[in-house]
């Protein structure tokens, strides 16, 4: 009787050593999910170059919050609509405003010699904190200054991102090279020209259609990977 005990006992355990073992994923899906928005949202400050990183509800900022508004009107819209591809528009003009003023600083720095250095220079993200900055009132100084002796910012209130920028060439003893630099290339305009007025309606709004068309389909991938992070953030 014994014997039979053991017996049982011995083919039990190697039965049940057949069973495969449940094997625990080593990465969860909700760690997939971050990953993947946090990779969204990368994305979405690069084309979007936001004036206030640090908003990420980008409502602090009339301008963020314009181009925000746009953005979250187009995921709304049916793709390959007239409305969206002139939504598409103007969502792409306002980027690309941003990246000319960017354009400006990147060839300043690289003027100044920053030819390695300017693209890490330039690198302001919602994860760069006010309370990193060195020198934040000179810093403040010195954007407003840019606003007023020059036209870097086309005459329009400065981006406060650019205050991480300043900090850094403060900390780097170039700050002030940089300004007069911006002075030489981009002098304040005293005597802007007008815009000529009595332009015929008709002509404007088919320029403006033929400008509509000619948004790329990069672009519009782009401002679909918007969309996604919009709504997976509301999540």
């Amino acid at each position: 009787m014994g014997d039979r005990n053991i017996f049982y006992r011995i083919c039990c355990s190697c039965c049940g050593g057949d069973e495969p073992e449940e094997k625990t994923p080593i990465i969860s899906g909700d760690t997939l999910l971050y990953f993947a928005q946090e990779a969204q949202r990368r994305r979405s400050e690069q084309a979007n170059l936001w004036s206030e990183p640090h908003d990420t509800s980008h409502m602090e900022r009339d301008d963020d919050r314009e181009l925000y508004n746009l953005l979250q009107k187009r995921a709304k819209t049916r793709r390959g609509s007239q409305g969206y591809r002139r939504l598409s528009f103007d969502i792409h003009a306002v980027r690309q405003e941003r990246r000319d003023v960017l354009g400006k600083w990147k060839m300043l720095l690289e003027n100044l010699g920053f030819h390695a250095e300017s693209d890490m220079l330039l690198n302001v993200t919602s994860a760069t904190l006010y309370s990193s900055m060195r020198n934040a009132p000179q810093a403040k100084k010195l954007l407003d200054d840019l606003a007023q002796q020059t036209s870097i910012f086309e005459n329009k209130i400065p981006a406060e991102r650019y205050i991480f920028v300043l900090d850094r060439l403060i900390t780097l003893d170039a700050a002030e090279d940089f300004l007069a630099k911006a002075k030489t290339y981009y002098p304040r305009d005293q005597s802007p020209e007008l815009e000529t007025e009595g332009e015929d309606s008709a002509a404007v709004l088919i320029k403006k259609s033929n400008e509509i068309n000619l948004v790329t389909d990069e672009e519009l991938e782009e401002i679909d990977e918007d969309a996604l992070l919009s709504r997976s953030l509301e999540l």
